[in-house]
């Protein structure tokens, strides 16, 4: 089925009467075909008819009886009789089967007009003249509005398709805000003009379109009309909405409800007579705006069939715009719950610095499986996380937010990176026995300089030294999580300081166009081309990196969506760390005070020693007070100076308000006062509380 085409351009030098383009093809005027194709009787005693007559053109045969070669150019059906035609006392066939009217024998100069466009100005469209017209009309046009998803496709769709075919001006207004499905809006209901059209202003004529109009008004409708409008529960625009219908500007409801709609002064611009129609915009439950179809004086009036033509796209468009808002909503609930499952930004642990980047799959699936994590631990260690479920769908979406969330709690725990991607998959298995997905979890400990990597059917990372060099890193590939029955092993790596680490996840390295080893050696080669940029004793910033991994993506690349995660590794310096084991005895917190003491004063930050001190013995007091095992002790000069106590009683300590007679309970209470930020983390072996105060 070919698409009618809705442009109003038309080509250079046409005929202003040829309906190309915007206008529909009309039929040339010539001779009827007569009764239809019956045979004429000769009445007895007239001469037989001559040449070029009715009768024998009836017959498709010349007087000798010949057949005759149907004229193409002009044998329509609905093409229209010549003035000089005989026999025209005859009732003459109504085009497109309407029934002749009784005692009707000549076409009025008006329908002469409208059949064949005669007499209109020139350069303007021409009538639509049949209801085939309209029909082909309001498929194309309904065609073109469906195209669009979005609000302002469905919007754009229905004025490029009414102007100039159907009228010289639109305007279009919906509710602000627009409702959504279900939703019943509080407040009255407002009306904001979304957009106009119009013929362009060359194509306008002198004292045409807008005649009350100042001639220095503004050509464009939105400056004479207002762009707001309050819907008054009784008031006349309310009832012309209400009745759904489209109706003309000059009827009664109509007249009453325009100065409402286009403001003080807009109703200007709407021509007298039957030259606007006035068509509410209706959803599926609700009213949701009005659409206004202007044409220009000269041109002809709108027919009472163009108020069902004008119903057919308001009821078209308006069923488009309520889907678009239900699509909109969708993708912005799947936008933020994607959102909310990734972190809204990345810790700051010490030694270590980190960037990451998240890309969908595309517009219209904005929601995946992929996800990057990461998690301070006890010790100034942090975990690093990447992994992905697969499908791009609100389903996975969900359970990778349900993994993440899992991977966080049994990171808080201080499980081996085996264990967590173990526990992992059992939490897999429990959501479903369909759940699949790789993971890839990474212990960085900036004290040992030393990283502890687990796989679970992930692409390896990759190492990015400080001399330029990059290496895919080799750890075990593991099976995904959720197969069930495997075991994971996990690797300890060397992670120099200046080295930079690459999680992702394989929407970044594979694609239709490439297996995911090629993709993954392109990475290789284009870390380390970026790294030349800087030289080999600068490394390369992380976001610019980052941005510049992203660029290694072609057209045709994008088949997933991508995690990255860069963790840029510090490290802190031996000189930089003091740790000591004391045994759980009474004499342990003033053994801690002489040790912290020596330490600052070897970092030259004596003058923190009171608070250090206080904050150590309160501290080490309650952890020798339960622990059976030596406590650990560790002082961290960074940029903050960070205090760790350990002992191998799981229990965490729980800040309160001590009581004037209570003899305890107030060391955490001088901690929460005194300290910069402090906390306590469960681990395996027992807990560790920490503290950090701000260097002077």
């Amino acid at each position: 089925m070919t698409e009618h085409p809705t442009s109003f351009e038309r080509p250079s030098g046409a005929d202003p009467a040829d309906p190309r383009g915007a206008l529909l093809h009309t039929s040339t005027p010539s001779r009827p075909s007569g009764g239809a194709g019956l045979p004429a009787q000769a009445r007895t005693g007239e001469p037989p008819p001559a040449p070029g007559t009715s009768t024998s053109r009836a017959k498709g045969k010349d007087p000798a009886g010949t057949p005759v070669k149907p004229d193409t150019a002009g044998g329509s059906e609905h093409s229209q009789p010549s003035a000089a035609e005989p026999d025209a006392h005859r009732p003459r066939p109504s085009p497109d089967g309407i029934p002749a009217q009784p005692g009707v024998g000549e076409v009025s100069d008006a329908a002469k007009e409208r059949r064949t466009g005669q007499g209109l100005p020139p350069g303007g469209p021409m009538p639509m003249r049949r209801d085939g017209d309209r029909l082909r009309f309001v498929g194309a046009a309904t065609r073109r509005i469906a195209r669009g998803i979005d609000l302002d496709e469905i919007v754009m769709g229905l004025c490029r398709a009414t102007v100039p075919t159907f009228s010289d001006a639109i305007l279009v207004y919906l509710r602000d805000p627009l409702p959504v499905g279900d939703e019943r809006p509080t407040g009255p209901v407002v009306l904001r003009l979304r957009r106009t059209d119009r013929i362009p202003e060359e194509r306008d004529t002198e004292n045409g379109f807008m005649p009350a109009i100042q001639p220095e008004q503004p050509s464009e409708l939105s400056a004479v009309t207002a762009e707001l409008c309050e819907v008054r529960p009784g008031g006349a625009l309310n009832e012309v909405l209400r009745g759904v219908r489209p109706v003309f500007a000059d009827s009664p409801a109509a007249r009453a409800a325009l100065p409402e709609l286009l403001g003080e002064g807009g109703e200007l611009i709407v021509p007298a007579g039957q030259r606007a129609i006035l068509a509410p915009l209706r959803g599926r439950r609700r009213v949701i705006g009005a659409a206004l179809f202007l044409r220009r004086p000269e041109r002809m009036a709108f027919e009472a069939d163009d108020l069902l033509v004008a119903a057919q796209l308001a009821t078209h468009s308006a069923l488009g715009i309520d889907k678009a808002v239900l699509y909109g909503r969708e993708a912005y609930i799947a936008d933020e719950l994607q959102r909310t499952m990734l972190p809204e930004t990345l810790p700051r642990p010490t030694g270590v610095r980190l960037a990451s980047r998240y890309l969908p799959a595309a517009e219209t699936a904005r929601v995946g499986g992929d996800w990057y994590d990461a998690i301070p631990l006890p010790g100034s260690r942090v975990a690093l996380v990447v992994g992905d479920v697969m499908g791009h769908s609100m389903t996975s979406a969900a359970i990778m937010g349900q993994l993440r969330t899992t991977a966080q709690t049994l990171a808080g725990l201080d499980l081996p990176p085996q264990e967590v991607l173990h526990h992992l998959d059992e939490q897999a298995q429990r959501l479903g026995t369909d759940r699949m997905a790789t993971c890839l979890y990474a212990v960085y400990d900036p004290v040992s300089h030393r990283i502890t990597i687990a796989n679970a059917g992930h692409p390896p990372p990759v190492l990015l030294h400080l001399g330029g060099r990059a290496e895919v890193l080799r750890v075990p590939p593991g099976a995904p999580i959720g197969v069930g029955g495997v075991d994971f092993e996990a690797v300890e790596l060397d992670a120099p300081a200046g080295a930079t680490l690459l999680l992702y996840t394989d929407g970044l390295v594979e694609s239709r166009l490439r297996d995911v080893w090629t993709g993954i050696e392109q990475l290789r080669e284009k870390l380390a081309a970026v790294a030349q940029l800087t030289g080999p004793d600068h490394p390369p910033p992380l976001e610019a990196l980052c941005d510049e991994v992203l660029d290694m993506l072609g057209p045709g690349d994008r088949d997933d969506d991508i995690a990255l995660l860069a963790a840029r590794f510090d490290g802190i310096a031996p000189s930089d760390v003091a740790y000591w084991f004391l045994d759980p005895e009474d004499s342990a917190p003033g053994q801690a005070r002489r040790l912290a003491r020596r330490a600052l004063a070897r970092w030259g930050m004596e003058d923190m020693s009171d608070s250090v001190e206080l904050l150590v013995s309160e501290v080490v007091t309650n952890a020798v007070r339960y622990a059976s095992r030596p406590v650990t002790l560790r002082l961290l000069r960074t940029d903050v100076l960070r205090c760790e106590v350990g002992d191998d009683v799981p229990q965490l300590p729980r800040l309160r308000q001590a009581r004037a007679t209570d003899e305890g309970g107030r060391g955490l209470y001088l901690v929460n006062r005194l300290a910069r930020r402090w906390g306590a983390t469960r681990l395996s072996t027992g807990k560790v509380v920490w503290f950090e105060l701000n260097r002077n």
